[in-house]
C-alpha cells in the first residue's frame, strides 16, 4: 500500500475514535512530555503512578489507580540519557508492565518511541548476539500484550522478532507534510546507505502520491565493519534536485554528511536530511554542521539533549510525533485498522 498517509489531529475537530473507558494511559517520568502530549490528543488523563528510586539503585513502579481489565498503554522512549540509562529506562518500562499484568490489567501496550537495541538485528561477526530478538523475548517474558514503536532500524526484523503484535509507524506520515515545503521543486528522494533504501523508497511513493508528479530516487554506498566506514559511490540522478536524505536516525551524523556531500559533488541544489530519530552522539554537531547540509529535521521521539542549547542552531527543526502516537493509540484501543498510518 502506497499513498498519502494519514492521522488525525486537533485541527481537524473531532477525533474519528474516541478511547473506551476502559482505557488507561500511562506516561513514565523520562518520557513525560510525549506522554502530555499524547493524551492531551485524545483527550485522556495520563494515568496516576509512581516512581520511586531507592539507595541502593533499585527503584519500583505502580499504578496509583486500580487497572482490573484495563486496556493500558504504557509510553517510554528507550533512548540513552539524560538521566537514565536505556537499561534504565528499559527495565523500568518492564517492570511496570508486569506490574499491571500483576494488577488485573487486561492487555498491555507497549510504546516505546525510539525502541533499543533495535540496531543489531542480525549476525555481522562469529558468535554475534541478535539483541532485538532477546529484547522481545523479555517483553514477551513479562507479559506485554503489543509493542508500538516508530521507524525501527529494519521492519521485518523487528516483526519477525516478536510473537506478539509488533507495530512500527513509520516516520513517512510526519515528514510528507514538511516535504511540501519544496514540492515546486525538481526533488530526489536519497537512501544514505543500501540498508536504508526501501524505507527512503516508500517515503518517496508516499510523497509522489500526494504532490502528484515522479519523484526522482538514488542511493548511497556504505560499507561498516569494526565502526570503519567505507564506500563513495552514488547512484541516482540529483543534478539541480533538492534531495531529501531520508533515514532511520543519527548518531554520529557521519553517514548523512557523507551521503549529503556526494549529492552536492553530483550537482544536488540542497540537501535536507530528514530522521526519525536524532540520537546527536558526541562528534554529530560537527559532522552536520557540514555546509553540505542546508537542513536536519527529526521528530521528539528522543529529545535533542545531547546538543546543548546552540547544538545546530538556524539548521535542526523538530517535528512532534505525539499525533502520529496518539491515532494508533486510538485505532488500537477500538480495534480499528491502522492501515492509513502504515506503508508497505
Amino acid at each position: 500500500m502506497t499513498g498519502a498517509l494519514s492521522f488525525w489531529s486537533p485541527a481537524d475537530g473531532a477525533a474519528p475514535f474516541e478511547l473506551p473507558e476502559r482505557a488507561r494511559l500511562f506516561a513514565l517520568n523520562a518520557t513525560a512530555d510525549l506522554g502530555a502530549a499524547i493524551a492531551g490528543i485524545l483527550g485522556r488523563p495520563l494515568t496516576r503512578h509512581e516512581e520511586r528510586d531507592f539507595e541502593d539503585g533499585e527503584h519500583k513502579a505502580r499504578s496509583l489507580e486500580s487497572v482490573g481489565e484495563a486496556d493500558c498503554y504504557v509510553i517510554q522512549s528507550l533512548h540513552g540519557g539524560p538521566d537514565q540509562s536505556v537499561n534504565d529506562k528499559l527495565c523500568r518500562l518492564l517492570f511496570f508492565i508486569g506490574a499491571l499484568k500483576d494488577a488485573g490489567a487486561a492487555r498491555v501496550t507497549a510504546v516505546t518511541p525510539y525502541l533499543c537495541y533495535a540496531r543489531k538485528d542480525r549476525r555481522t561477526k562469529p558468535f554475534d548476539p541478535v539483541t532485538t530478538r532477546y529484547v522481545a523475548a523479555l517483553f514477551e517474558a513479562i507479559g506485554a500484550d503489543r509493542l508500538v514503536a516508530l521507524e525501527v532500524h529494519n521492519p521485518a526484523a523487528f516483526e519477525n522478532a516478536f510473537r506478539r503484535r509488533a507495530v512500527t509507524l513509520p516516520a513517512a506520515s510526519l515528514f510528507v507534510d514538511l516535504a511540501l515545503r519544496y514540492a515546486s521543486e525538481p526533488l530526489c528522494v536519497l537512501s544514505p546507505d543500501p540498508g536504508g533504501v526501501k524505507r527512503a523508497e516508500l517515503f518517496r511513493e508516499t510523497f509522489e502520491a500526494r504532490v502528484g508528479r515522479p519523484i526522482g530516487k538514488a542511493f548511497a554506498d556504505k560499507h561498516r565493519s569494526a565502526g570503519v566506514v567505507t564506500g563513495d559511490l552514488l547512484v541516482g540522478d540529483v543534478a539541480g534536485a533538492t534531495v531529501l536524505l531520508v533515514d532511520d536516525l543519527i548518531s554520529t551524523g557521519g553517514t548523512l554528511a557523507r551521503a549529503a556531500r556526494a549529492a552536492r559533488q553530483a550537482g544536488a541544489r540542497r540537501v535536507i536530511a530528514l530522521a526519525a530519530h536524532g540520537l546527536f552522539m558526541p562528534g554529530a554537531a560537527e559532522a552536520l554542521d557540514d555546509a553540505a547540509i542546508e537542513r536536519v529535521v527529526v521528530t521528539d521521539a528522543v529529545p535533542p539533549f545531547r546538543l546543548g542549547p546552540s547544538g545546530l542552531a538556524g539548521k535542526l527543526e523538530i517535528l512532534p510525533s505525539a499525533p502520529l502516537f496518539a491515532a494508533a493509540i486510538a485505532r488500537l484501543a477500538v480495534g480499528a485498522p491502522l492501515t492509513d498510518l502504515l506503508a508497505y
